[in-house]
């Protein structure tokens, strides 16, 4: 090990030691620590009852994307290019190796679209991982956390207009993009119920132990938009208000306004220029959160949060390029001559994916695939439904659970 001197390793050990150093300064030792954080909650029945839980709705939820015809694809935890996320991260977490600078995976959203130029694949899930450095808040955010599963899934789009329908038949292609939506929301309802349906089969009394029920989901869940939900409470309000006002204990939010690769239709127009973004309403954004509740077995509910988020995704090569440069993610469009990409060092990681969206535009490659998907965070969700007397914050469904503002130093 003398050689190894300067690994992570040798500065991971100087922290303890400052860590160590901390708690003696507190009057408290490292044992201590260990047992309160970590050892207390690994042996407890509540833990126990959670993953019984959880295993009960993954194994109900991946199930129906089997029998759906849809195919498992590998974790692609590490990238040149990654989704760079709409709200704010700390930092990408930055891996050297050999000649390359490679980024931890925020989301597996752009492997789970190229995965389906496949012409043969309904579509595709995976567990992806999610490694997501949030910002501390100022007060203890119990929904967030650093290092996070997700059943991540994509599906083909039954329709692929091409660029002469996206430009000159809108009206049409609108309609056929609102089938599609529904569609989606169909789909993840119906996945949702297959969770829910494995739980109640398979781990009711670890339900009943927790003090917590699940309610039966109707066939279509019900469905707000964004902007409807707007004209009467604040964007902060949203999630909770609707959790009261819903019939379901589990409902759709439609129409926000994120994501780059999440569809806005119509927006680019043919002579290049755009919508402005702020102008659009919810009914022309096709994208969704899925929202739960909490229902506790004395009556009580706990607060609705989002679980899951999605939408069709972009599909024309001069839509997918356009909302890149708007929404800050490239500075200035990919410029090709001869096969040869000009500006590939202004494009960051996104030079290849680039190539391949233009490739597709230029009758290179088969059309980019239209789909729609989702991302469904596990954690999230269990926390969502389990809330009560005995699972309070995000962490308490969780082994090994890291959220940004409770500890500064995480020893596992």
């Amino acid at each position: 090990m003398a050689g190894r001197s300067k690994t992570p390793y040798h500065l991971i050990g100087r922290r303890l030691a400052r860590h160590q150093e901390e708690l003696r300064s507190r009057g408290t030792n490292l044992w201590e620590d260990l047992h309160t954080n970590y050892v207390g909650k690994w042996i407890s029945p509540t833990l126990a009852h959670v993953a019984r839980v959880r295993t009960a709705l993954v194994e109900g939820m991946t199930r129906y994307l089997v029998e759906q015809g849809l195919v498992n694809l590998e974790r692609v935890q590490l990238s040149l290019v990654t989704d760079p996320l709409a709200h704010e991260v700390e930092r990408l977490t930055e891996i050297p190796y050999r000649d390359g600078v490679y980024v931890a995976t925020h989301s597996m959203i752009y492997a789970k679209i190229l995965a389906l130029w496949n012409p043969l694949l309904k579509g595709v899930f995976v567990d992806s991982p999610n490694l997501r450095l949030e910002l501390p808040g100022e007060r203890q955010r119990g929904r967030y956390l650093l290092d996070f599963s997700q059943l991540d899934v994509e599906l083909r789009r039954p329709h692929q207009p091409d660029q002469e329908a996206y430009f000159h038949r809108t009206r049409e292609v609108a309609e056929i993009l609102r089938e599609e939506l529904q569609l989606a929301l169909e789909f993840f309802s119906h996945m949702l119920r297959a969770g829910w349906q494995r739980v109640q089969a398979t781990a009711e009394d670890s339900l009943h132990a927790l003090g917590v029920v699940l309610e039966e989901l109707p066939e279509k869940l019900p469905v707000f938009y964004l902007d409807d939900a707007l004209q009467r409470w604040a964007k902060a309000e949203v999630e909770a208000a609707l959790g009261e006002e819903s019939p379901s204990q589990a409902f759709f939010v439609v129409g926000l306004l994120r994501e780059n690769y999440d569809l806005v239709y119509p927006y680019l127009r043919p002579d290049g220029s755009r919508r402005p973004l702020a102008t659009i309403p919810s009914r022309d954004i096709f994208n969704y959160d899925l929202v739960v509740r909490g229902c506790r077995r004395d009556g009580g509910r706990s607060p609705a949060v989002e679980v899951l988020s999605g939408g069709l995704r972009e599909w024309i090569p001069q839509a997918i390029v356009a909302r890149l440069v708007d929404q800050g993610i490239i500075p200035e469009p990919p410029v090709f001559v001869g096969g040869h990409l000009e500006n590939l060092h202004r494009l960051g990681g996104y030079g290849p994916f680039l190539s391949l969206v233009c490739a597709a535009r230029d009758g290179l490659l088969a059309p980019f695939p239209a789909t729609f998907g989702a991302g469904i965070g596990i954690e999230r969700l269990l926390w969502a439904i389990l809330r009560g007397d005995q699972v309070r914050t995000i962490e308490d469904v969780t082994f090994f659970g890291k959220n940004p503002d409770s500890r500064h130093l995480f020893l596992f």
